[in-house]
């Protein structure tokens, strides 16, 4: 009866260790993929202050709203020395070229011609949604597309530059469409390489 008591007290840590190691094991990371995450706002002005002077600020004047409807109440204002270039807009999660944003891309085209030695970084930016590798992918995908655009219209390869900074760069905070329409773009920075 000695030997089977012992085995049943065995059996049964074993088994009590298990479930805490089951339960207490390696947590896996979520799928934050359609997740808002709302990030603590600043408390003091001092905190405010330095908060925005951390933010990239754009160098660029966004003549049209991104979307289709007036724009928003939230929409950038500049900082800095103007790009000649204009910004473009993209849908949620897509990294095709919208119709309504050509004309501006074939304006800085225009630029582009009458400017033959100038350089440029294109850069891909998205919203908040989905995780940081993501959207780095998303970001690079943007950028790519519109040097296609670019090169297909006969501007030199050598001349053009991507990046990508996903969603780490906002030109406008907020956590809704409102703010999200203005952070799915391409920017064009004249690069003084």
């Amino acid at each position: 009866m000695g030997k089977l008591w012992g085995l049943r007290t065995i059996s049964s840590i074993g088994l009590l260790l298990s479930i805490v190691l089951l339960l207490s094991g390696c947590p896996k990371r979520a799928d934050l993929a359609g997740t808002e995450v709302m990030p603590i706002p600043p408390t003091t002005q001092s905190e405010r202050a330095t908060q925005s002077e951390e933010m990239v600020k754009p160098s660029t004047l966004i003549q049209e709203p991104p979307v289709a409807g007036a724009p928003s109440a939230q929409q950038p204002a500049t900082a800095g020395k103007e790009s000649p270039l204009k910004d473009i807009f993209f849908d949620f999660d897509k990294s095709t070229i919208r119709d309504d944003v050509k004309s501006s891309l074939n304006e800085d085209l225009q630029w582009l011609d009458a400017n033959l030695t100038a350089q440029i970084v294109i850069e891909g930016h998205c919203d908040e949604r989905g995780t940081a590798e993501y959207n780095l992918g998303l970001g690079e995908r943007r950028a790519k597309a519109t040097k296609d655009y670019l090169m297909a219209a006969g501007i030199n390869v050598k001349r053009i530059r991507t990046v990508s900074f996903g969603k780490e760069r906002p030109f406008v905070t907020g956590h809704d469409e409102s703010a999200w329409k203005w952070n799915r773009r391409v920017h064009f920075v004249v690069d003084a390489r």
